[in-house]
């Protein structure tokens, strides 16, 4: 943040201002800059939360700005050196005491050039080289007298003690006037120890409009004549600003002529130097690329194009009949240096030209998504200035915080490059307020916004009347069937988008989960899952089957409301004991609703040494042979029935039941049944055989086996590579070949394979697998 150092007669006096601030500045927070022939005074970005500076009862604004080096209150060291120190003063409140600020800063400057134009805000100043000797500085001070101000700077002239009287011409208009005159009308004259400085407000009497090359600029034209007895030398001193520029919705366009015609003696010249900036800084060619700034020189004159909205500016709304307007500001510069060729002077011109595009309608919106059955509303978009106070409904005024209370959820959100800000706010339907036709209702939502824009605390407001037509809505269905394995849960939506979230047992149907179990219809889904699923929950176990529940509840997403709830449980068909005719028996312990707190890893056998071979938080898996772990032998008849019981021991049974007094005990009976003895009748029955088959006989064939070195049969270890060394029960692969047969109905079969330590053949054990292939 800069603040403004120029303003009146551009002289510069103590700055007493009050700031108000979440914590108490330091001297570091206040920084003079030298920037050429001008002054800058910023302030850092702990002021920059401050909305104004408030003296007394009185806002202002802390706007950006400069000062000239050859100000009223700089100290002067030859031309070369200036010097300028300034106070500030911050009020403190009731319990603490004003703070004074001391700010100086020493700049340097040479070498001037025979002409310094300089064009301000608020001003025009021209600097010209004096080279007149023995005339002394114009005083400082005012001349004595009963109206005489301590630190006014319209004063009046005192003689020049070397003998010099000075007198002002100023053109087209011929007026004459002395020092005093001079400034009692409100220019600034000085001489300094090299140069004659002359300064003017834009709308001075003596100040004309000339059109240049198109252009409409602001003219200042004077002759100070200093005059002796037998001596009378002449300074001529011209100054030229522009008027304000064209604007587009999208482009500040400036054009600066490029032969600004007052200024110059002859067409012969050479511009030396074209530079742009910003707030009286220079840019280099990459910094204004980077802004999509661009300065074009043509024949004529010089173009700066500047988009609106462009960093290096800032937004500012407005209030105009109460519409929302907002303007755009930015302070673009131009220094240009040239030399006219014939007098062999050189100029330096200097452009501070701040710039307020017109006020741009920018008239607030208001949407919404009504399918939501929620009143999503987004208005907007304004400034970083805007904030918005309350919200009048039919019946209450509500502040912000009030709303948030009530569950509106309000929020500032800003845009992404932070220049710009919305207010979005959710409003859930309440009761229809009319219905248009048969199938179809209304919601109707009225309310004013109120809002006000700092730091001039001008308020304005926003109407808005929004209606959302929907179909009737129709209450979401929820049905369901299972088959062997799985639920199937088909939930119809009807002729509304589904507004809610379904919740499958406790956990909240995701993408992930839909991605796994949802298959979706036009107006509806199912849901398919299987009964085994952590979701679903085990009423009761039997010999043969579980019975298991899954339940369905779709909740309304912004108050976790019931809309619908649905349960489904059925009997799956499953074997939970399985019996094996080696004599061993396995068991599938399950947990049921009934006990939540039991763990299935400490249940066991009747015998409590014998646990579970597996087990997780739902099952425990149980194997075990019919003569142990306690299980108990019947004979009934020609059956032999054997039973065991799978429970809590009975220690953990007493702390169980000590915790969770309501919980039922866990008792699960497993049983197997063998025959002692059966008979069974078979049937066999003979008949000729109808084809013709080949009879066994002897004969003596050639055979080669080989040892192949893999699966694939395309390598075979040859003689050097054995012995073969082989991992135990790591499989060998040999081939058995046929050579010397040239019948090609005779076939090789193996039938009998085996392996032995001795070359005699005989079979000693048989180490084969697979039989032989």
């Amino acid at each position: 943040m800069i603040i403004f150092l120029s303003s009146g007669l551009f002289c510069l006096l103590m700055a007493a201002v009050g700031i108000q601030a979440q914590q108490t500045p330091s001297i570091n927070d206040l920084n003079a800059e030298c920037l050429g022939n001008v002054i800058r005074l910023s302030v850092a970005p702990l002021f920059e939360e401050v909305d104004a500076v408030f003296n007394d009862t009185q806002i202002i604004n802390l706007t950006p700005g400069l000062a000239s080096l050859q100000n009223c209150f700089s100290q002067n060291m030859d031309d070369k050196m200036f010097s300028l120190v300034m106070q500030f003063r911050l009020p403190g409140n009731h319990m603490t005491e004003d703070s004074v600020y001391r700010v100086g800063k020493t700049c340097s400057y040479t070498p001037w050039t025979s002409r310094e134009i300089l064009c301000d805000r608020n001003y025009m100043e021209v600097s010209v080289r004096r080279t007149l000797p023995d005339i002394q500085t114009i005083p400082k001070q005012p001349t004595g007298g009963p109206k005489a101000r301590s630190g006014n700077f319209r004063r009046g002239a005192e003689a020049v003690a070397s003998g010099y009287k000075m007198t002002v011409v100023f053109s087209p208009s011929k007026n004459v006037m002395n020092v005093d005159e001079v400034q009692r009308k409100g220019y600034a004259i000085a001489n300094t120890p090299t140069r004659l400085v002359l300064r003017s407000p834009h709308n001075a009497e003596e100040t004309y409009l000339q059109n240049v090359a198109g252009v409409p600029m602001r003219v200042l034209s004077t002759s100070t004549f200093f005059e002796q007895k037998w001596l009378v030398t002449r300074v001529d001193a011209t100054a030229v600003c522009p008027t304000p520029v064209a604007f587009t919705p999208e482009v500040i366009t400036w054009y600066m002529p490029k032969h600004i015609d007052p200024l110059f003696s002859s067409d012969a010249f050479t511009m030396l130097e074209v530079y742009m900036g910003i707030d009286a800084k220079r840019l280099d060619i990459e910094e204004m690329a980077a802004r999509n700034y661009s300065v074009l020189v043509t024949e004529a004159h010089i173009i700066v194009e500047i988009p609106v909205g462009a960093v290096g500016g800032y937004f500012k709304s407005h209030i105009q009949d109460d519409q929302y307007f907002v303007t755009y500001t930015i302070e673009p510069m131009l220094e240009l240096l040239w030399i006219e060729e014939v007098a062999h002077e050189n100029t330096s011109y200097k452009v501070l030209f701040p710039i307020t595009t017109p006020p741009m309608a920018r008239p607030p919106q208001v949407h919404t998504v009504p399918e939501q059955a929620v009143f999503v509303l987004e208005l907007g978009t304004f400034n970083l200035d805007v904030e918005l106070l309350n919200i009048t409904f039919p019946t209450m005024v509500l502040t912000v915080a009030e709303c948030n209370a009530r569950g509106f959820n309000v929020q500032e959100q800003r845009s992404p490059d932070n220049t710009l800000k919305t207010f979005r706010m959710e409003v859930p339907f309440s009761d229809p307020v009319r219905r248009a036709e048969q199938g179809l209702t209304t919601f109707t939502l009225q309310l004013i916004y109120g809002l006000v824009i700092f730091p001039e605390y001008a308020p304005f407001s926003h109407s808005a009347v929004v209606d959302a037509v929907l179909l009737d809505i129709v209450p979401p269905s929820v049905t369901g069937n299972c088959d062997q394995e799985n639920f199937h849960i088909t939930v119809d939506y009807r002729n509304q988008e589904p507004f809610f979230v379904v919740l499958v047992g406790k956990r909240l149907l995701n993408h992930e989960f839909a991605q796994q179990y949802l298959t979706e219809g036009d107006t509806d889904f199912t849901i398919t899952l299987p009964f085994s699923s952590p979701d679903a929950v085990f009423e009761s176990v039997h010999s043969s089957s579980v019975r298991s529940r899954l339940d369905v509840a779709l909740l309304n997403p912004y108050n976790n409301m019931t809309i619908k709830y649905f349960s489904l449980a059925c009997s799956f068909l499953k074997t939970l004991t399985e019996c094996f005719s080696n004599g061993t028996m396995t068991a599938l312990a399950v947990k049921v609703e009934s006990a939540p707190g039991l763990n299935p890893g400490q249940l066991t056998l009747s015998d409590p040494a014998c646990g579970p071979t597996y087990s997780d938080a739902r099952f425990a898996y149980f194997h075990f042979t019919v003569n142990s772990c306690g299980t108990t032998r019947k004979f009934i008849n020609n059956v032999m029935l054997y039973e065991n019981e799978i429970s809590l021991p009975d220690e953990l049974e007493v702390k169980l039941n000590a915790t969770t007094s309501s919980e039922e005990e866990y008792q699960l009976k497993v049983s197997c049944y063998y025959v002692a003895n059966i008979t069974r009748t078979l049937a066999f029955l003979t008949r000729p055989r109808d084809k013709p088959f080949a009879e066994t006989g002897t004969g003596r064939l050639m055979v080669r086996m080989r040892l192949a070195q893999d699966a694939s049969y395309n390598t075979f270890h040859q003689e050097e590579d054995y012995p073969v060394v082989r991992y135990l029960r790591q499989p060998l692969h040999f081939e058995v070949e046929l050579t010397t047969s040239s019948d090609p109905k005779v076939a090789l079969v193996l039938d009998h394979c085996w392996a032995t330590l001795n070359e005699d053949q005989i079979k000693v054990f048989t180490t084969l697998f697979q039989l032989c292939l």
